[in-house]
């Protein structure tokens, strides 16, 4: 590989790399990020029932981080 080639590469992964960075947020940002409907996960206990409804229907376990299955009596 010539250098003009590995020079190029390495330009385009910092390029990439420091596209994903994010901006730093304001202090009068934080409070609209901390608002439920900014959550990834907004009801926790709804996605513990599905997680549970999921895993005694695939009679497995894992995938959730959740033990036994099959039954549903976890």
């Amino acid at each position: 590989m010539n250098t003009r080639r590995l020079v190029s590469l390495i330009v385009i992964a910092f390029a990439l790399q420091s596209a994903g960075c994010a901006v730093n947020v304001k202090p009068w940002e934080r409070g609209t990020l901390a608002k439920e409907h900014m959550a990834i996960e907004p009801d926790a206990l709804e996605r513990t029932i599905f997680e549970q409804v999921v895993t005694s229907k695939e009679a497995s376990s894992g995938g959730y981080a959740v033990v036994g299955g099959g039954c549903g009596c976890n």
